[in-house]
């Protein structure tokens, strides 16, 4: 059926008819929207999030600054979180091994590089922490100190190692080049005697009498005879003999004994000249006593006792040379003495230099009697007298604080009081550092069962060089200056090559802060 046709009115409508169209038109967009708000979105409305966030952005009509400010911490923090910076500090690959934290006085370098690794273990720690100011302090002090024990390794193979330091912490040994010191031959000639006289002070004194005797005996060509103990002390007791023969290679000291028994074709021992080294302030520093004392032994004396030099004073001694001792004391007799030799100056730094000036194979001629030396090691554990206690105790904590040492080993005749309180002054850190001594004789104990079971139990001079031993085997060691006690332990550490950096006077370079009045 055909649809009729509309009236012209219908086909066409007025301007104000479209006008109203398009407002009722958009009353109803608006009205939805409204209705669509008042609803909640769904859960996952992406769309409208996405609208929200446009309009509320451009609304928010920010300056170049502000943005600035907001974005630059947010793209500080994206870079943290997505970078590792340990590897901005990684290196080669090296072997583990290479880094153990324990290594020898010759691997320096590895010990600074192990060092150098932990350093960068650290940092890298402590960027990732968040630390207080304590904290951060604490965290630097470490790595100074930590950088300080690399300096240290580093610089390692560029350094010169009655008190022993068991412990020794950074004290390294010094190194002696025995290989290059100056030295003479000591070949006696056959039947040529040198009776030793040594008569100031005590054991030590006797002790570098007797080794200066050694150089003027090699210097004339003879045998140099070990004094009796009926006149001196009892040497064999102290030192090692044998071993000095052992060490030249031949035979150039003989004991009193064995002297009196080679000179028995004679019916008594003669000594043919008696010369002094000193004239002042008496001949030879011998008394009547001491002269009485050789005569007792059967030992006469020809001639008079005189001295080559009329001025030499034990109070000033005067340098002499090798040669003016040879020209001085040159004879031909059989048996000569020369006495007392403790203060003279005869080329000191030839003397005084390791090892001694006679060559040897030995690290040192005069050394204690081996059955010390064996107790000494199986109780090696590991102040002087003119200082007050308290500045004692300091001197001490302060190079014990140094080397780190566990234990001291105390070598000294004073009181048991004077101990006690050096003792409870020595405290480091909070921690009181331990006292070892020597301990009486006691037949429950074994530590000098050795010395008791060869009859040298009791002997003071015996315990003196026990002592002395010890010391010398520490790691660390304090001394008195001016102390001939002192001196003798200096000269077996240099000899024996346990000398460390670190030994020292006892309050080196300072004056008691107290000083009692005399009397």
């Amino acid at each position: 059926m055909e649809r009729p046709p509309s009236s012209s009115s219908s086909s066409s409508s007025s301007p104000n008819e479209e006008e109203e169209d398009l407002r009722n038109l958009l009353d109803e967009s608006d009205s939805q929207i409204d209705a669509a708000e008042q609803r909640p979105p769904p859960t996952f409305d992406v769309e409208s999030l996405r609208s929200r966030l446009r309009r509320s952005f451009f609304k928010l009509n920010l300056t170049k600054r502000q943005c600035i400010v907001i974005f630059l911490p947010l793209l500080l923090v994206f870079v943290y979180l997505s970078t590792d910076l340990t590897n901005y500090f990684s290196s080669d690959k090296v072997p583990d091994s290479v880094f153990r934290p324990n290594h020898g006085p010759e691997e320096p370098d590895l010990r600074a590089l192990y060092l150098l690794r932990k350093q960068e273990t650290d940092l890298s720690s402590l960027w990732n922490r968040t630390l207080s100011v304590s904290d951060m302090k604490s965290a630097l002090f470490r790595q100074m100190s930590l950088n300080r024990q690399i300096q240290n390794a580093l610089l390692s193979p560029h350094k010169a190692e009655s008190l022993g330091l068991y412990g020794g912490g950074g004290c390294r040994r010094v190194e002696h080049k025995l290989l290059k010191r100056k030295t003479i031959q000591w070949k006696p000639r056959r039947d040529k005697f040198l009776f030793a006289i040594c008569l100031s002070g005590q054991m030590s004194n006797h002790l570098i009498c007797l080794e200066k005797h050694m150089f003027f005996a090699a210097l004339l060509k003879r045998t140099l005879v070990i004094p009796s103990h009926r006149f001196d002390y009892h040497y064999s007791r102290i030192i090692d003999i044998d071993r000095i023969n052992t060490c030249l290679g031949r035979k150039v000291v003989v004991s009193f004994e064995e002297f009196w028994k080679s000179r028995k074709k004679h019916h008594h021992v003669h000594i043919d000249r008696f010369i002094c080294y000193f004239s002042k302030p008496e001949a030879c520093y011998v008394d009547k006593e001491h002269i009485a004392k050789l005569k007792g032994l059967g030992i006469s004396i020809g001639g008079k006792v005189d001295s080559p030099w009329e001025e030499e004073d034990i109070a000033k001694p005067s340098n002499k040379t090798a040669e003016e001792v040879e020209r001085s004391f040159r004879s031909d007799d059989d048996v000569i003495a020369i006495g007392d030799v403790f203060y003279a100056n005869v080329e000191r730094e030839w003397v005084m230099q390791p090892g001694g000036p006679l060559a040897h194979k030995c690290k040192t001629l005069v050394e204690p009697n081996r059955l010390i030396l064996l107790t000494a090691q199986s109780n090696a554990k590991n102040p002087s007298c003119f200082y007050p206690i308290p500045q004692a105790a300091h001197c001490i904590a302060r190079l014990v604080e140094k080397v780190d040492a566990p234990v001291i080993y105390l070598s000294t005749d004073a009181a048991e009081s004077e101990t006690g309180l050096l003792q409870s002054l020595l405290i480091i850190n909070g921690k009181t550092v331990p006292f070892v001594k020597r301990p009486p004789r006691d037949s429950a104990e074994k530590w000098d069962a050795l010395l008791y079971r060869h009859g040298l139990e009791g002997d003071s001079q015996v315990e003196a060089m026990l002592d002395k031993t010890i010391c010398a085997m520490s790691s660390v060691f304090i001394g008195a200056s001016g102390s001939t006690f002192t001196e003798d332990i200096l000269r077996l550490r240099k000899d024996w090559g346990t000398a460390s950096v670190c030994d020292e006077y006892l309050c080196q370079n300072e004056q008691p802060n107290f000083i009692a009045d005399h009397e």
